[in-house]
């Protein structure tokens, strides 16, 4: 599949979003740019702004099998990934399959679960296997986890740790929409939602081919230094407590490329490494907390490492 063609679906993919969460198309195009290079999103807001709807519109434009799962204190690992039950007839165990085994996986509210209920989504989300009883089952391909999570009620909540927020590609946020956004928003929703007039943009081959296109796309040992240059500053800067970790970088070169790709282009250059940064970066940090109200977050810092980092001078 060209450039010329995956830009072409993306675009539609985006298009359709934009009228299902309304004046957000910036984040619509990052929701689509993790899809298509085969990883997993984290949508972190307030509750109330269109987390859930993104995952379950994205789902639908992407054509595959979704499957929610409303993460609660309660909430077993075997719920998640399936369980074997006797049957009497056969004598036999027999698996059933959890939610886990579809295309598209909306995990809501990850962090209201145990730890280990989150962890059971590890193996997935890095090896597309889930292993019960002791046997190794292929998640279906085209895979894709979204997570929500309300970043400010945190009563009663079990924050994700660092080796699982590292297994998300990117994170996003929507935010309160403005004043213009909200009345087309009801103007919409009156009669009916957005959400069920959506169709599906591309097929689960397709979208398979995406993902291995965009892999195809060249990408300069200038820029792959670039690359490198960028995560290793996260490790160097005075704020930072954690830097970003060497699969940070893999998932930073990859995106450059899908955002190379997204603009029909066969190569990739500084800027798509700079507009991907916070996307794939900024949850993988951890920031001093005294630096945190100077600086004002980790969006802030990866913005100001991209200002100090030189960025290679394309060859004309």
């Amino acid at each position: 599949m060209t450039p010329a063609e995956v830009s072409r679906i993306a675009k539609q993919m985006i298009s359709a979003l934009d009228t299902v969460i309304v004046g957000k198309s910036a984040q619509n195009k990052q929701a689509v740019l993790v899809l298509f290079c085969g990883s997993h999103l984290l949508i972190e807001d307030v509750p109330g702004v269109g987390k859930t709807t993104l995952a379950k519109a994205l789902a639908k434009v992407s054509g595959g099998q979704f499957s929610r799962i409303q993460f609660t204190p309660d909430l077993l690992p075997s719920d998640v990934t399936g369980t074997s039950i006797y049957n009497q007839n056969s004598r036999e165990f027999e698996f059933h399959k959890g939610p886990l085994f579809a295309n598209v996986v909306l995990a809501d509210e990850i962090n209201r679960a145990s730890p280990k209920t989150q962890s059971a989504l590890l193996e997935a989300m890095e090896e597309r296997t889930v292993t019960v009883d002791g046997v190794e089952r292929s998640v279906p391909l085209p895979f894709m986890v979204i997570a929500t999570q309300n970043n400010v009620e945190m009563a009663g909540t079990f924050p994700l740790p660092e080796a699982q927020m590292d297994r998300f590609f990117g994170r996003i946020s929507l935010g309160y929409p403005n004043r213009e956004v909200e009345r087309e928003m009801l103007a919409a929703q009156r009669e009916a939602h957005p959400l069920e007039e959506l169709r599906p943009a591309v097929s689960s081959e397709e979208l398979l081919q995406i993902q291995r296109a965009i892999r195809q796309i060249t990408i300069d040992p200038s820029v792959q230094n670039y690359v490198v240059e960028v995560v290793r500053a996260t490790r160097e800067h005075s704020h930072i407590y954690l830097g970003a970790s060497p699969r940070a970088a893999l998932h930073l070169q990859l995106a450059a490329q899908a955002s190379a790709c997204l603009e029909d282009r066969t190569f990739v250059t500084p800027d798509d490494v700079k507009a991907c940064a916070v996307l794939v970066l900024a949850h993988r940090i951890l920031v001093r907390g005294e630096s945190r109200t100077q600086l004002g977050g980790s969006e802030s810092v990866i913005h100001s490492i991209l200002k100090t980092v030189p960025a290679p001078v394309p060859v004309r």
